[in-house]
């Protein structure tokens, strides 16, 4: 269309110049210059015209070459998106396995050292214990034994029943000790079920001592590993409610608000998991706590 309009403008100068001609006395080298003048101006606007259409046609290649270029590098970087986000998944999907397994661990090595701690102080109080009666037996052969009090004979009364009575003598219940450390080795290689039946002797036997509430726990811990979560949530209260200021209250806390996240109970789950952070902070739970707490999408602490 421009080269068109171009040749008719030319055309019209070309009619002009040689109406003028006709018209006007004009020479005639005069008019034969102007129309060779013309003729050179038209074929020079045809020149570059054809010019700017080659240099468009150029531009125009390199320009899809560009949006070509930029298309592929698109496309590669969604492809590592996609990947990215397929890792990321995966990781968030493992993450709650981890948290619960290095949890379990930390757990094992505090009351492996609880369990040593029970026993120096044991140790310590027979050590008392012997000294004692090492210095009052020192005492007694300083004195020359006067006045010591001849051994007692056991009455028929004291005597244990024989086999005529009828009735076998009650078996002794293992120790504290024992039955502690088997319930943790047996947990630890998940023979689940005599754990647990070592854990209830404890509590039977020793439910007042000071690893009464760790037994408690570990007996939840075996329904969660079980995945008996509502089982293991009964446990934890019970740690909860009997033993407030036991050392087991922030794990029994935060593994009841994962029970109740495994169960549905989300918003539940939720409060436990925020109430570990809130008073127990800087501990080992108030770190699994909060990675929990961010794999489920949910903040950290509540507005009140």
């Amino acid at each position: 269309m421009r080269i068109r309009n171009i040749a008719v403008f030319s055309a019209a100068i070309f009619a002009g110049a040689v109406c003028g001609s006709l018209i006007g006395p004009r020479p005639v080298e005069a008019v034969a210059r102007e129309i060779i003048d013309l003729q050179r101006d038209v074929t020079s606007l045809l020149q570059g015209q054809k010019d700017l259409s080659n240099q468009m046609t150029q531009d125009h290649t390199v320009i899809k070459t560009i949006v070509g270029g930029f298309n592929d590098s698109i496309g590669r970087l969604s492809g590592n998106m996609g990947s990215l986000q397929k890792s990321v998944q995966d990781m968030q999907a493992n993450s709650g396995t981890r948290l619960d397994t290095m949890s379990t661990q930390v757990q094992g090595l505090s009351d492996n050292l609880e369990e040593i701690k029970s026993r120096l102080g044991k140790l310590n109080q027979q050590l008392v214990d012997l000294q004692n009666a090492v210095q009052n037996l020192d005492s007694k052969i300083s004195s020359g034994g006067a006045g010591a009090p001849a051994a007692a004979t056991p009455t028929a009364s004291a005597l244990p029943p024989g086999p005529s009575s009828g009735s076998l003598p009650a078996m002794p219940a293992p120790s504290a000790d024992t039955l502690y450390s088997n319930g943790l080795r047996d947990i630890q290689s998940g023979k689940y079920e005599l754990a647990r039946a070592e854990f209830q002797d404890y509590l039977k036997y020793y439910g007042k001592t000071d690893l009464a509430s760790n037994a408690q726990f570990y007996i939840g811990e075996i329904a969660y590993r079980q995945k008996n979560y509502q089982q293991a949530i009964a446990e934890y209260d019970k740690v909860l409610n009997n033993y407030p200021r036991a050392i087991k209250v922030p794990p029994a806390l935060l593994h009841r608000g994962m029970a109740l996240v495994e169960l549905g109970q989300k918003s539940s789950g939720i409060r436990d998991l925020r109430e570990v952070v809130r008073r127990f902070p800087g501990s080992e739970e108030d770190r699994y706590a909060r990675a929990k707490l961010k794999e489920l999408g949910v903040a950290i602490s509540a507005s009140r």
